[in-house]
């Protein structure tokens, strides 16, 4: 499945990877690129080879990791579990723009733990490209969402949700009203960019509820819109959770000015 702008094609979706069960496998967008050709994700990387692209997923889930990688666990830390799951691809929907598609949260024997509805569409946007990315959860039975940081991990690692993982290089993230990784992480500002290698520009926006935004620019280059960044979030049996997210995709780096007025004339 491939995403377009006009002529240009700008991100292309993994609907079913064979993955390892270690890596978290779930659907996810790679590559994505500016209009300009720039390369703005990572996928598989030798740092955290569990980071996909452009994905949706959670290291905790009733104790199931479908983030990937080690899981956190208290007063131990890191520790290698088999506790994996996946998230499968179960069938495309009718979608007017992008796609849309159903999956399923898997636990390590099979067993349901959510299913989703996902919608993800491109669009021209001043500046650049706009990616809208819509997910909701439903609870097959109560479900409790976790992090690292509500498993006790200090250092704001509260990751888990829509995550970006960008290419390396020289980043800088900053919101209205906040500057660099330290400030802007745990934040709940209206949106977040970052400005990777002098090359591109990303915004997001889209928090909803008690939701913050994770960002890491120094040991890699990745954004989290988090649902349990200090708390777990649960939803009840039969509930559903929803988000909707965009991120602005743009060449060369934005200042504030630029990005208000991107965003106003969107």
């Amino acid at each position: 499945m491939r995403l377009r702008v006009g002529d240009v094609e700008v991100a292309s979706y993994e609907a079913e990877p064979e993955l390892d069960v270690r890596v978290g496998p779930r659907p996810y967008l790679h590559p994505v690129r500016t209009l300009g050709g720039v390369p703005v994700t990572d996928t598989l990387p030798q740092d955290h080879p569990w980071h996909l692209g452009v994905s949706v997923a959670m290291a905790d889930v009733n104790d199931v990791n479908l983030w990937g990688g080690r899981t956190y666990v208290r007063d131990v830390g890191y520790t290698w579990r088999d506790d994996h799951g996946r998230i499968v691809h179960t069938g495309w929907l009718p979608a007017a723009d992008g796609f849309a598609e159903e999956l399923t949260w898997l636990g390590p024997r099979g067993d349901t733990l959510l299913t989703e509805r996902r919608t993800v569409a491109a669009a021209p946007a001043p500046e650049g490209w706009q990616l809208s990315f819509g997910y909701a959860l439903t609870a097959a039975g109560d479900v409790t969402l976790g992090s690292p940081a509500t498993n006790g991990r200090p250092g704001g690692a509260g990751y888990g949700g829509f995550f970006w993982r960008a290419t390396a290089g020289p980043a800088h993230a900053f919101t209205e009203l906040q500057d660099g990784e330290e400030k802007s992480n745990g934040s709940a500002e209206p949106w977040l960019a970052v400005t990777v290698a002098d090359a591109y520009t990303l915004v997001f926006r889209g928090l909803a509820g008690e939701d913050r935004w994770f960002v890491r620019t120094g040991d890699y280059v990745g954004v989290c819109a988090a649902l349990a960044f200090s708390e777990p979030l649960t939803i009840p049996a039969g509930g559903t959770l929803e988000r909707r997210l965009s991120v602005l995709v743009a060449d060369g780096v934005l200042t504030r000015d630029r990005i208000r007025a991107a965003l106003n004339a969107s």
